[in-house]
């Protein structure tokens, strides 16, 4: 099993900076995928950014300039920094953990993004 903590989250103006954080503990293998995915109301949850343990990248083409990806392999901790917030960034951003080359999937409870206009 794979426990993971986010914060974070927050209210904040268009053009505004959020720092989300996930840190991950229990039985982690070495080999392993983080990211976050996010899911705005009515929507399906969507992919954000994914980083993994060797430090490949993969992020969506509607944060792609604005949104940072990184990770601290020491602290199992996985980091998106957040710039020029837009109003349609607003959602429930998901911490997610693919753990080893059987690829389970574990989830964080979710941290609230909103973005006033």
């Amino acid at each position: 099993q794979v426990q993971l903590v986010e914060s974070g989250g927050g209210l904040v103006q268009t053009g505004g900076s959020l720092r989300l954080s996930c840190a991950a503990s229990g039985s982690i293998f070495s080999l392993n995928v983080m990211g976050w995915y996010r899911q705005a109301p009515g929507k399906q949850r969507e992919l954000v950014a994914t980083i993994g343990s060797g430090g490949n990248r993969n992020c969506a083409d509607s944060v792609k300039g604005r949104f940072t990806i990184s990770r601290d392999n020491a602290k199992n901790t996985v980091y998106l920094q957040m710039n020029s917030l837009k109003p349609e960034d607003t959602a429930v951003y998901y911490c997610n953990f693919r753990n080893g080359i059987i690829r389970q999937d574990y989830w964080g409870q979710g941290t609230q993004v909103t973005v006033s206009s």
